[in-house]
């Protein structure tokens, strides 16, 4: 599992983990350098290229344990995580079984992306002062998540960053959406590709040439109307039940484990229980066998 921009898998994606290893699948992520647990200035991203090498070296780790060697293996990503999805692919591109993206970061929003002349002049700013918090941008939480409470809920996670992006973090991420956009012609693998409509964040139309230039034999386009780009964090419930049931058919159907995996409910109830900040401390988090890994 890939997480968003300033969101991590510590708390925001635990309970999309929980689901995937409800419906009989083990689930893994890490907090990207900077985001979550993790080390690192809050949010800043000096190389986006090192967030997608973080994840293959982590991702492997788990490959080669003997119980996952012969395994289906899936990509999950969110927003940026879907981003990091793609390079992953493209730098492996025989790895993987397929992949799982929600409202990728193949081209950030006109609504958020700063004007050329502001780009212009961070890029020269990005080399003396990378790190400063100054890009002029809307709200993410406010445009990313519909559900009022959910959105409430996601601003009181003590790991959600919640100030303007670094100079250095708004180009990086910049560049990788621009990278791929250009590029969208050379993903092979299967995937599922899933946008609200009503995203504000990420642009639904590039999700569509996504599909569309693909070279992928095996691909999947769900574009849900009304929904915004939270759409298994930040929708109402029905909504949000919508989307996984989506995914979860889409993994069985492509997966020799899915819904006939044995499911160890003791595993499951230990993790919907844990609060990480509060009950278990990240090494118990770590030691949960086979489920959601920090």
């Amino acid at each position: 599992m890939c997480h968003g921009y300033g969101v991590e898998c510590s708390v925001f994606l635990r309970p999309t983990g929980i689901r995937f290893a409800q419906a009989g699948y083990a689930a893994f992520g890490i907090d990207q350098v900077g985001h979550g647990k993790s080390e690192g200035r809050r949010c800043y991203v000096e190389s986006f290229q090192d967030l997608v090498d973080d994840s293959i070296a982590y991702f492997k780790s788990i490959r080669d344990l003997e119980e996952y060697r012969n395994k289906p293996r899936f990509l999950y990503g969110e927003s940026m995580g879907g981003a990091i999805v793609l390079h992953i692919h493209r730098k492996e591109p025989e790895e993987w079984s397929g992949a799982v993206l929600q409202a990728p970061m193949c081209k950030i929003s006109e609504k958020l992306k700063p004007p050329q002349i502001v780009t212009s002049i961070l890029t020269m700013m990005s080399n003396y002062i990378p790190t400063w918090k100054i890009v002029p941008s809307e709200n993410i939480i406010d445009n990313a998540f519909k559900d009022p409470i959910k959105r409430a809920e996601i601003r009181a996670n003590p790991f959600t960053y919640q100030g303007r992006p670094r100079v250095k973090t708004a180009l990086e991420m910049l560049r990788a959406s621009e990278s791929l956009e250009q590029r969208l012609d050379e993903v092979i693998l299967p995937f599922l590709l899933l946008h609200g409509e009503e995203d504000r964040v990420t642009d639904p139309d590039i999700s569509r040439e996504l599909f569309r230039t693909s070279k992928s034999c095996d691909k999947e386009f769900k574009l849900y109307p009304g929904m915004w780009h939270g759409l298994t964090a930040g929708e109402p419930d029905d909504n949000v039940e919508l989307v996984f049931n989506d995914i979860i058919h889409w993994l069985n159907k492509r997966s020799s484990l899915g819904s006939d995996s044995p499911l160890r409910q003791a595993d499951i109830s230990a993790l919907e229980s844990a609060t990480p900040s509060k009950q278990r401390s990240s090494s118990d988090i770590k030691a949960t066998v086979g489920k959601v890994t920090d």
